[in-house]
């Protein structure tokens, strides 16, 4: 089955909507998006929206792996790492033109490293049972060095190779948000929850404006009333604030931690293995990981205060990435190699008083029903998104009182569209190629638009297209062109393209390392 991913054929069935549905779903990140697949496929009705675009948050600034967890084993969070094993296995056998295996190296100093670390990823390899892949080996010096050009033979004293998996989070979610319309669900992306409906103390719905500014320049300010049995908020960092239009003096349920990442030139690690250190000085993870023609080296875990759409990169952050990696790079790199930075904001569990940082908090999820009926999801990661959707809509069933059906998404195939293997991109790649540095054409753009539910330049060039996350400088350059060609499919008027693309510019510079340095076209 295919889908067009249309924003105003999903508008106009939303307004041809008589009545009540059975969900509304607050938030188009992996929870929301794989919820509304799940609830479809029970024959559920269903209307989930965003208030920027699919996997705007956090969703599309993972660490693009789809992993057990390796450092959870350290903290004792077993059946999490049980459970995303197990999920690894089927989301590569269910959206294989978007997951794919990679292999890691654990690089050894010490002498107690190569053994300890072999039994961790032993008991890795344990865990994942029938959805284990290759084992983990143990590599001598010179084949953990063939394994990572680019590293420092310095003190190496060999390795560890384990198999994870890797994939696009945002080209995902976005797969999720097709599927979901397969199905039968209404799916709109730019559309903010302004009020929570209640009746009698239990909410019953929600008031939808439309965040998109019209081709002319106007914004209308269009609005709409949904009316919903069941609530569910997969808000991500927004949780809090979500409850609260349902109930003002609803608690924090979530403990916020930010995780930056930087990107790198291919030059400075042009292997085909990705290399995992599993513990820094300070206890978190260091990942150096090829990705889409170039480096991507994370991540941190720093406590934050503030909930931001647009999270910036911490320049203590940045340094440390920019050290570590340098500690196992020949080729040292420098805040001006940096191709781009993005940081993402995780919504973990807050957890029950004080805890020493957040890289110790709990990545399980966890739901809650408040006195007004609203379900909240919190916490979790990408692999377990399926797992984490599945429990939500269970406990919708129950919540809404309706008949309980059986999950049906374990083995589900992921519409993928341009992402499917066989998917026959010979015309796209043949038009016009916007700039050198970024594999986008005219075609490329143009198919967004009209099929995949891009409505601005940022929504085509940081996760349709993820060039925003892997050249800043080049995402620039070609803002220009892909403002001419929105222009064109979605009728905007020389001033809309005009804001357009400056909006994307803004946006642009906090990616950039040195934003003084970031020419503007």
């Amino acid at each position: 089955m295919s889908a067009t991913m249309n924003r105003k054929e999903q508008w106009d069935r939303l307004e041809g909507t008589v009545g009540q549905v059975d969900l509304l779903i607050i938030g188009g990140g992996a929870t929301g998006l794989g919820a509304a697949v799940d609830a479809a496929k029970r024959g559920l009705s269903v209307v989930l929206v965003e208030r920027d675009d699919f996997a705007a948050g956090t969703s599309s600034r993972s660490t693009k792996l789809v992993h057990g967890g390796v450092r959870y084993l350290r903290q004792g969070q077993v059946s999490l790492v049980r459970d995303s094993l197990r999920e690894r296995g089927r989301l590569l056998n269910n959206a294989p033109g978007l997951v794919h295996k990679l292999r890691f190296v654990i690089p050894c100093k010490k002498y107690w490293e190569k053994p300890f670390y072999g039994m961790g990823m032993a008991t890795y390899d344990l865990l994942a049972g029938q959805f284990g892949w290759e084992h983990s080996t143990l590599l001598s010096r010179d084949e953990t060095l063939r394994h990572l050009p680019g590293v420092s033979g310095d003190h190496m004293l060999g390795g560890v190779e384990y198999l994870d998996g890797q994939f696009n989070d945002a080209r995902l979610a976005l797969a999720l948000a097709r599927t979901a319309i397969c199905e039968g669900a209404i799916v709109i992306n730019h559309a903010e929850v302004m009020e929570l409906k209640k009746v009698n103390g239990k909410v019953i719905g929600a008031v939808v404006r439309d965040r998109l500014i019209h081709g002319d320049g106007t914004t209308g300010e269009r609005t709409l009333e949904i009316s919903a049995r069941v609530v569910i908020s997969a808000a991500g960092v927004f949780s809090d604030s979500v409850a609260k239009l349902a109930n003002p003096g609803a608690e924090a349920m979530v403990t916020v931690a930010q995780g930056t990442h930087i990107v790198l030139d291919r030059s400075f690690f042009p292997g085909d293995c990705a290399l995992m250190v599993p513990k820094t000085d300070d206890g978190r993870v260091l990942f150096m990981i090829p990705w889409l023609g170039h480096v991507l080296v994370g991540t941190t875990d720093t406590a934050v205060s503030k909930v931001a759409a647009e999270p910036v990169a911490l320049e203590e952050e940045i340094a440390y990435l920019l050290d570590y990696s340098g500690r196992y790079l020949m080729k040292k790199p420098t805040k001006a190699d940096i191709k781009s930075r993005f940081a993402g904001l995780r919504p973990l569990v807050k957890p029950l008083g004080k805890v020493k940082s957040t890289s110790s908090v709990s990545r399980d999820h966890q739901i809650f029903v408040d006195d007004t009926g609203l379900i909240t999801i919190v916490g979790g990661k990408w692999t377990t998104y399926r797992q984490m959707s599945e429990d939500v809509i269970n406990r919708a069933e129950i919540v809404g009182d309706f008949v309980k059906k059986a999950c049906q998404t374990k083995d589900m195939r992921i519409e993928e569209g341009a992402d499917a293997q066989g998917y026959d991109r010979q015309a796209e790649l043949q038009s016009g190629q916007i700039v050198a540095e970024l594999p986008l054409t005219e075609l490329m753009v143009r198919r967004m638009a009209r099929e995949e539910m891009a409505e601005t330049v940022a929504d085509v060039l940081a996760r349709r297209e993820r060039a925003l996350f892997v050249d800043a400088d080049a995402a620039v350059a070609a803002s220009g062109r892909v403002s001419q060609i929105m222009a064109e499919e979605k009728g905007w008027s020389a001033p809309v393209m005009e804001r357009q693309k400056s909006d994307f510019q803004r946006l642009a510079l906090g990616y950039r390392a040195e934003a003084g340095q970031l020419s503007i076209y």
